[in-house]
């Protein structure tokens, strides 16, 4: 693989830590795969990543991100701790409500960051870990972190009047744009400036969500919003 940083354990480490965020959780021979590490030397960074808590294994022994980085990450972004910290009861219980993953994303640059979810406990559900990178461009949170952005921050690919549209409506839907088969709804979680801070998401099978998600979901995606909002002291935009 090349080089980025000129040293070569770093560039590993990080293509490691880039394909679970990408991917998910991987077997040793996926990590491989996905980076072009030889396979004792990505073994040996995974552990050694392991230890530090920066990567972990789920219930089938594959590497997954690790929850030491949510710290970290939760003082890179830009959201108060009070929001990340309200985030998780809202999170669960728009779970709840609606029967499907809710997640909260950030923007970082051109990608998005899922920063908390909460999964559905059982059956067929889109598992989208915290720390994993996605597309503005595809997607309905990605749709609402562009829509109240300007112009100029939009990038390549983005359609403007579908953005246009997002901002009007007030929420964002998406079907088979990231990935098929998987349906999201997403709503703008709005900072004390009027800016918006954050996408709140539910995501699941088209088979349960259908085909127009937001008819369905949109109120709830909202009314969890707007009380993300109030409990972290913002107004909105």
């Amino acid at each position: 693989m090349d080089s980025l940083s000129g040293v070569g354990v770093i560039d590993k480490s990080a293509a490691i830590l880039e394909a679970l965020a990408e991917r998910g959780p991987a077997t040793l021979a996926e990590l491989v795969d996905a980076t072009g590490i030889s396979r004792p030397t990505a073994h040996r960074l995974a552990v050694a990543l392991e230890a530090h808590g920066l990567v972990g294994r789920d219930d089938r022994g594959r590497f997954r991100l690790g929850v030491r980085l949510a710290a970290w990450g939760r003082s890179a972004v830009s959201l108060s701790a009070t929001m990340l910290e309200r985030s998780v009861a809202v999170l669960a219980d728009l779970r709840d409500e609606t029967g499907e993953s809710a997640q909260l994303y950030v923007r970082d640059g051109d990608h998005r960051v899922c920063v908390a979810a909460a999964e559905r406990p059982a059956g067929l559900r889109d598992t989208v870990p915290v720390g994993a990178r996605l597309p503005l461009t595809a997607g309905s949170g990605g749709k609402v972190l562009l829509a109240w952005a300007a112009p100029e921050e939009w990038p390549p690919g983005a359609d403007a009047a579908a953005l246009r549209s997002v901002r009007q409506r007030g929420w964002a839907a998406s079907v088979a744009e990231r990935e098929a088969g998987v349906a999201s709804v997403s709503a703008p979680v709005f900072g004390p400036d009027g800016e918006v801070m954050a996408a709140l998401s539910v995501s699941g099978p088209i088979d349960r969500l259908g085909r127009k998600p937001g008819a369905r979901f949109a109120p709830a995606l909202v009314r969890g919003a707007d009380r993300l909002r109030a409990e972290a002291g913002s107004h909105p935009g």
